[in-house]
């Protein structure tokens, strides 16, 4: 269902007071020629890209890419662009300290390989680290891996001087154990020494001198000596003592070895994800080197980003083997990527082209074979990612002179340019604006501004900058006057302000024309004031005659009819002073007459003086008739 127009509306409610105006009862209206309303148009969703969105863009449309089974996130797109785009125009990394800092890694990686001859050399490849980290385009990151390392051994030799007081103690328990063994065995018991067998062999005999040397070889059983002395006792509590202390030094040793390997793994975990591959696997062949008690699992949450990475990419824990693999997998990768991009630069296949290096930037952007990329590569790369983006950024804009333009140049720069879509969807959307354009024109010139305005919006949302709209401004400002006397003829009809149209008549009569809705509503409107002026003339010439009741009484019965036409309010309120006492009887009687019950004496005593001030009145007669044929109703 159509949304009635404002003016519309208005001229409905007016007409429950019968306005000098009444719209047709079929609901028929003019409509304005063009939108004149300067209040804010609603919000459209913005139209959709010609290509819909699908313009090769060098940019993945997952913010991850994957290696070997792991994706790996890449970050904000937008940065990354940013950064693509400054890289084309950097010059290579080819001097003498960028070849040196490539050197030195590459002789730190020898140094600690499992292959070097006579095994991996740890101390030869950690002198080398400080060497590296002096390159700006290291970041100071072997320095990093250098303290990491320091860190490490100090927790390991830590570790081992903890064993060796385990050690230690474990001797010192042996030796109390042994002492104590002994003491057990041999202690005797001191109260029977030899004074009481000496005595009985005199006294006695040979016979209890032997008995007595018996009692005397026995081991000690009363207190104080033998298992019950207060020393076999401490020997007891030193040998818990030990036993403990051994335990606590245990649990030292294996949660500092698990804090320092944790500590090692975060470093190791972040330059993963930050795509510097080569100190992954410095880091990672430090770490068999540091620690060679085969744990090579990462301690990371199972709940967390990094752990995610890779059971949900390989269905496995990630270790540190498996960083190794993936980096050097990384490393490859890169290599064969800017492989694929020389050969299809040098086939002008420029699109295909920026794709690759862009995928190697974003994969090994810290690599060599990225880093080292000559700058007139990059820069035939640069010119077209620029035109490539300037092409995209006119589509969404809707600016096809400027679209076709670019297209061409691309074509000639690139020979794989994908163009097909782009050729399509200009030829469409440029041929749907100007046919819309030549649509509104015909509208414009059978008068039906209506149907113009709409197509000509329709045309400019479709193509902004077409040359043809600037025809179709012509044309309008040729017909502005018509135009903006059909708005202005709306706009008074809808606030009710007729006597304004009656005014501008001759101008609003030619705009309209042709307009039977508009031509009905003017009709109607100059009948009615002609109708009104014509009340008031006579009014005024009763008023100069001085019948001013007369006068009154004109221009009351047609204010009936149009209660709000604003001149003749005005010139009843001028006769208003000089006919109160008419009126006053006037409405003295329809009060009384309005009564319930009907006091139709007091009326039409009113109805009778209002007739005395005024002996020709008709209200006051009509009043009295009414009154009468209540009264006396004929037979």
């Amino acid at each position: 269902m159509k949304t009635l127009p404002l003016f519309l509306v208005l001229c409905l409610v007016s007409q429950l007071f019968a306005q000098v105006y009444t719209p047709p009862a079929n609901g028929g209206t003019p409509a304005p020629a063009v939108p004149i309303d300067n209040s804010p148009a609603p919000a459209k969703p913005a139209p959709a890209s010609p290509l819909g969105q699908e313009i090769p863009m060098l940019d993945p449309s997952a913010e991850t890419i994957t290696v070997g089974g792991v994706a790996i996130p890449l970050g904000d797109n937008r940065l990354l662009k940013a950064r693509f785009e400054k890289y084309l125009s950097q010059p290579p990394e080819t001097d003498a300290d960028a070849a040196e800092y490539r050197k030195n890694v590459s002789d730190i990686l020898g140094a600690i390989s499992p292959f070097r001859s006579g095994g991996p050399d740890l101390y030869s490849g950690f002198k080398l680290l400080p060497a590296a980290s002096s390159y700006p385009g290291d970041a100071n990151l072997c320095m990093s891996l250098a303290e990491s390392i320091y860190m490490a051994m100090l927790a390991k030799n830590n570790s081992e001087a903890l064993n060796k007081l385990n050690k230690s103690m474990d001797t010192e328990k042996k030796a109390i154990m042994a002492q104590a063994d002994w003491d057990a065995r041999n202690d005797r018991d001191k109260s029977l020494g030899d004074s009481g067998g000496a005595a009985g062999g005199a006294a006695g005999g040979g016979a209890q001198g032997g008995g007595q040397g018996r009692r005397n070889n026995a081991p000690a059983t009363n207190p104080g000596a033998g298992t019950n002395s207060l020393k076999y006792e401490d020997t007891l509590r030193r040998i818990a003592e030990i036993e403990a202390l051994k335990k606590v030094n245990n649990i030292q040793t294996e949660a500092q070895t698990i804090r320092t390997k944790a500590q090692y793994q975060v470093t190791m975990v972040q330059w993963f994800v930050q795509r510097r591959y080569e100190h992954v696997l410095m880091a990672a062949r430090f770490y068999n080197q540091i620690w060679k008690d085969g744990d090579q699992t990462l301690r990371v949450d199972k709940n967390s980003d990094v752990s995610k990475l890779f059971s949900e990419s390989l269905g496995v824990s990630p270790t540190v083997a498996s960083l190794d693999s993936l980096s050097n997998e990384a490393i490859r990768e890169v290599a064969k990527y800017i492989e694929a991009f020389d050969l299809m630069l040098s086939r002008d296949e420029l699109h295909s082209a920026s794709q690759r290096l862009m995928e190697a930037y974003a994969l090994g952007e810290y690599l060599g074979p990225v880093a080292t990329l000559p700058l007139e590569k990059k820069l035939r790369v640069a010119a077209y990612v620029r035109d490539l983006h300037e092409l995209y950024g006119t589509l969404q804009a809707r600016d096809y002179v400027k679209g076709k333009e670019l297209t061409t140049r691309l074509k000639t720069l690139a020979k794989d340019f994908p163009s097909s879509k782009v050729d399509s969807a200009i030829a469409a959307y440029t041929l749907a604006s100007d046919l819309a354009i030549e649509e509104a024109k015909s509208h414009l010139l059978a008068r039906n501004s209506d149907k113009a305005a709409e197509k000509i919006k329709a045309a400019t949302e479709i193509w902004p900058t077409n040359p043809k709209l600037q025809e179709f401004r012509d044309l309008v400002s040729n017909s502005g006057g018509v135009v903006t006397a059909r708005n202005d003829f709306d706009r008074l009809l809808s606030e009710g302000n007729y006597r304004e149209i009656a005014k501008r008549q001759y101008e609003f009569a030619p705009a309209i024309q042709g307009d039977a809705t508009r031509e009905d509503a003017f009709k109607q409107i100059m009948g009615n004031l002609k109708e009104i002026e014509e009340s008031i003339g006579k009014a005024t010439e009763f008023s100069r005659m001085g019948q001013n009741y007369g006068a009154w009484e004109q221009l009351a019965e047609i204010r009936e009819r149009f209660p709000d036409d604003p001149r003749l309010g005005r010139e009843l309120e001028l006769l208003a002073p000089k006919v109160a006492d008419f009126t006053l009887a006037l409405d003295k009687a329809r009060q009384f007459e309005s009564r319930t019950p009907k006091q139709t004496g007091s009326a039409l005593t009113w109805y009778l003086k209002a007739r005395s001030i005024h002996p020709s009145s008709e209200q006051a007669d009509k009043g009295i008739q009414l009154i009468l044929d209540e009264l006396l109703p004929s037979q």
